[in-house]
């Protein structure tokens, strides 16, 4: 569904699993930090919400959302994690940077997803403007961090329940 239809914030809690027992990782780009704090913040504070520890919620940093397949690796790597969540913002400039960028991105989490066997869930942004990027961060359309969190959660018990 388009976003614009839709809040990426609202979701039946009830049909989210307790995430008391599970490991999480995030891995957030610094690139575009005033969008991807504020995913990290949604992703975190839902996660919370539904009854994952604290202790078990680690939050890495890369320079830019390129850099995050290679974050997300060295944190599967570790075995210590049910989930890791991606968190990043691209934005559409003049040059077809933007296309290689997202497209470098969709294939590296795409390729952990298989080669790890835990969820790499995808919470990043990849909009025309600032604006759009602010209205999916936390503004009108709700925050997409939000919906990797429950995302995350769902993916666990999936592979838990199997």
């Amino acid at each position: 569904m388009a976003t614009a239809l839709k809040n990426l914030s609202e979701y039946d809690p009830a049909k989210v699993p307790a995430a008391k027992n599970m490991r999480f990782a995030i891995v957030v780009s610094e690139w575009n930090s005033g969008i991807t704090f504020s995913l990290l913040e949604g992703a975190y504070n839902t996660l919370i919400k539904h009854g994952a520890d604290p202790d078990h919620i680690r939050v890495n940093y890369v320079p830019g959302s390129f850099e995050l397949t290679a974050g997300a690796t060295a944190l599967a790597e570790t075995k210590s994690y049910d989930a890791v969540i991606c968190i990043g913002c691209v934005i559409q400039g003049e040059t077809p940077h933007f296309d290689y960028i997202c497209q470098g991105i969709t294939y590296g989490l795409t390729q952990l997803n298989i080669e790890y066997k835990i969820p790499f869930v995808f919470c990043i942004l990849t909009t025309n403007t600032l604006q759009q990027a602010k209205d999916r961060s936390g503004g009108k359309h709700g925050n997409k961090g939000d919906e990797a969190a429950v995302t995350a959660i769902k993916m666990v018990a999936l592979k838990q329940n199997i």
